[in-house]
């Protein structure tokens, strides 16, 4: 059975956490500073060749999480594989162990580390949520029966709450539920009322959503992200916060405003995603910090 599930469905506050595999076989590498917090996590996602780029594969990341004690959330992308490779990765998954799936359409290759890769997309997100539904029914995409029982897998997808079109976000979040979806994961949040407003919106939904909180570097990369990632809006007066304080103290006010964002989203999200990018070493002074 899944942790994330069991925490969710008893109404407690999520926290999860992420880690990119390496770009080689030394996967314990970026394991290993989660061991010394794991116990405060409910789960970690692995990411599945993220902003396309390549790495070792989510798969294998996920089976070395469990080895070290670590319930995984295997991200499964649309970009990569068609509906062969999918279904064929996701039973090898439920096989080894995984039940947490996270489905992405997943970044164009052209925006990653190999432009002339070729992108799949045989599926949309909602398709490929559809189809892991359907191996939790105990069929495939074909209509023919699985051998054994059925999968319990407990399915999740992405939703920007500050996107420009907030009422096409809402309109996908019905699609994908229709389609299998357990629970949600956002891009970062930095407006708890924009997020709060958000919710109320979903609220006939009846969705579990977890709040995406991302650990700030420097101002360069706030602006960044706001001018290339979409779904994505760091306010000035966070950018401000962030340029008040001299470089070597970036990390603290990081923590500062992580924590602050938990603390806000207690009570409005179902819990909170933690994207270290590298910093994994600091979550433990977020949640300190934000009293978790």
């Amino acid at each position: 059975m899944s942790r994330l599930k069991d925490i969710l469905d008893r109404g407690n506050f999520a926290i999860t956490a992420e880690i990119g595999p390496p770009k080689g076989v030394d996967i314990d590498r970026v394991i290993e500073p989660l061991l010394a917090f794991k116990d405060r996590l409910a789960v970690v996602n692995v990411t599945d060749n993220q902003s396309s780029v390549m790495r070792a594969s989510s798969l294998a990341a996920s089976v070395k999480l469990m080895q070290h004690g670590i319930e995984p959330v295997f991200q499964l992308t649309c970009r990569d594989r068609n509906r062969l490779g999918l279904q064929s990765d996701a039973l090898g998954a439920y096989a080894l162990g995984i039940r947490n799936v996270l489905v992405l359409s997943g970044d164009h290759p052209k925006v990653g580390d190999h432009p002339q890769a070729k992108p799949v997309y045989d599926l949309d997100s909602v398709n490929l949520l559809e189809a892991l539904d359907g191996l939790r029914q105990g069929h495939d995409m074909a209509g023919q029966t699985l051998t054994a029982s059925p999968t319990e897998f407990f399915l999740g997808a992405a939703v920007s709450p500050e996107s420009d079109a907030p009422e096409l976000q809402l309109m996908k979040m019905e699609k994908k539920i229709r389609a299998g979806a357990d629970f949600f994961q956002t891009q970062p949040v930095f407006n708890i009322e924009h997020f709060a407003k958000f919710r109320d919106g979903t609220a006939s939904l009846k969705s579990r959503v977890i709040a995406g909180i991302i650990l700030l570097k420097s101002p360069a990369m706030a602006k960044f992200m706001n001018e290339n990632i979409a779904g994505i809006d760091v306010p000035e007066n966070i950018i401000a916060e962030m340029a008040s304080v001299a470089k070597e103290d970036y990390y603290r006010k990081s923590i500062e405003i992580a924590a602050r964002l938990i603390t806000g989203l207690k009570g409005v999200a179902d819990g909170v995603h933690i994207m270290a990018i590298g910093w994994e070493r600091h979550i433990p002074a977020v949640l300190d910090a934000a009293g978790m």
